[in-house]
């Protein structure tokens, strides 16, 4: 069965960086939209980046990132490792969540949760200011 494994969470001071990894194993075909999503409790989960993968060609068709992040995350994946991340720099102290890794064997349409049917457990990320 699909598995995915979240690691790279903690604590950590506003400006400071954070890597988040989302191990994969399971999926039966490589999967075509990967994707990071955080939640608070009281709010929805929310898309923070998505990431658009061509298996034939093993190349990025597109990345998507929620406008709170831009130019501070970023999302990547190593196909060898069948790995995911989420380099998270300049981090604010609104950035503290449950961030949670997501797929799906489906082509990207979006950064909504509703697109993706396999998560991971999440891993808590703390700033503090």
């Amino acid at each position: 069965r699909v598995q995915l494994v979240e690691s790279g969470g903690g604590s950590v001071q506003a400006g400071g960086s954070l890597r988040l990894s989302c191990a994969v194993s399971g999926n039966s075909a490589p999967f075509q939209c990967m994707g990071w999503f955080r939640e608070v409790p009281g709010k929805e989960r929310e898309g923070v980046a998505s990431m658009g993968i061509v298996s034939e060609k093993s190349t990025i068709s597109n990345t998507e990132y929620v406008d709170s992040v831009k130019g501070r995350f970023t999302i990547s994946e190593d196909n060898a490792k069948n790995a995911l991340y989420l380099q998270m720099d300049s981090v604010k102290p609104e950035d503290s969540a449950v961030y949670y890794c997501a797929a799906d064997y489906w082509a990207c349409s979006g950064l909504a949760v509703t697109e993706f049917r396999y998560w991971g457990q999440g891993t808590q990320v703390t700033v503090s200011s």
